[in-house]
């Protein structure tokens, strides 16, 4: 986390001009005094609130990646610290989160042996990403904290460096030569199919696990708070009968909330999923 919060305080100038670019085509934004005025890319820069200037410079989304923290180590603590045979609510709700994560992704994908050695990992990922997404849905936060580049990319590093470690250790000879030399691929042909499966294999992956859950929030924040601010400005500024289009935006607001909620738990899922397919991959038998 303070390493995704260092790479965010230096982040550079063309992307954040590349994301506005990306916004202005995804939501139009009118100028005029008095207008309406829809999400700006500067909510996911926002400026500093403690410690300005500092590395150890804190914003508005680091301090809600700091409370998804907290409210999950508070979750857990309260679920775990008084275990019994027969659970109560609070703790049979951790443990069918915790057993969806082993049996779904790890036994199911890696077996028992690997996936008992993984587990921890593959938990992790899935319950930080999760509540880390859902901030984006909770009041007076309402942006996720995977929104910016900084925590889906260092949770992507990690994959990475799981994947290799994992391959590596079932077979330190052969995991990067079956890797990018598969067999059964006449000699010749490797000069094609090797360029291939190294981008497909060692740099595409941690790049479509980044992109994937950033991308994913930052639409979700957008599409929310363009309704909302369209519902505000129908209701508010134009009043009258405008207000029947503030309804109706308010209406697709809430609807957008909830289908914002799947999203952030089908992300959590699918970041975890993937993370075990690529750790399964590793360990398969040809390596």
């Amino acid at each position: 986390m303070f390493v995704a919060a260092r790479a965010e305080l230096h982040a550079p100038k063309q992307e954040k001009a590349l994301l506005a670019n990306a916004l202005n085509l995804l939501v139009p934004m009118s100028t005029d005094d008095g207008g309406f005025h829809g999400p700006s890319i500067d909510e996911f820069f926002p400026g500093p609130l403690l410690f300005e200037d500092t590395n150890f410079e804190i914003n508005r989304i680091i301090l809600v990646r700091w409370v998804a923290v907290i409210a999950l180590l508070l979750v857990f603590w309260l679920g775990t610290r008084r275990m019994s045979v027969v659970p109560g609510r609070f703790q049979s709700l951790v443990e069918m989160g915790l057993d969806m994560v082993r049996v779904n992704i790890a036994d199911d994908l890696l077996g028992k042996k690997d996936g008992k050695r993984f587990l921890p990992i593959l938990t992790t990922m899935f319950f930080m990403i999760l509540f880390m997404n859902l901030t984006g849905v909770i009041p007076f936060l309402n942006i996720a904290g995977t929104s910016v580049i900084g925590v889906p990319l260092v949770l992507a590093i990690v994959a990475y460096i799981t994947f290799i470690y994992a391959g590596v250790k079932k077979s330190p000879k052969n995991f990067f030569k079956n890797s990018l030399f598969p067999s059964g691929v006449p000699w010749p042909v490797y000069i094609i199919v090797t360029p291939i499966e190294f981008i497909s294999t060692f740099v595409i992956r941690p790049i479509t696990l980044t992109l994937r859950l950033m991308m994913n929030m930052i639409v979700g924040h957008l599409l929310l708070v363009l309704f909302f601010a369209a519902t505000q400005f129908f209701v508010v500024q134009m009043s009258g009968w405008w207000t029947l289009l503030g309804v109706g935006t308010l209406a697709f607001g809430f609807a957008f909330t909830l289908f914002e909620i799947l999203v952030a738990v089908l992300q959590a899922y699918v970041f975890a999923l993937l993370t075990a397919v690529y750790i399964q991959l590793a360990v398969a038998e040809e390596h």
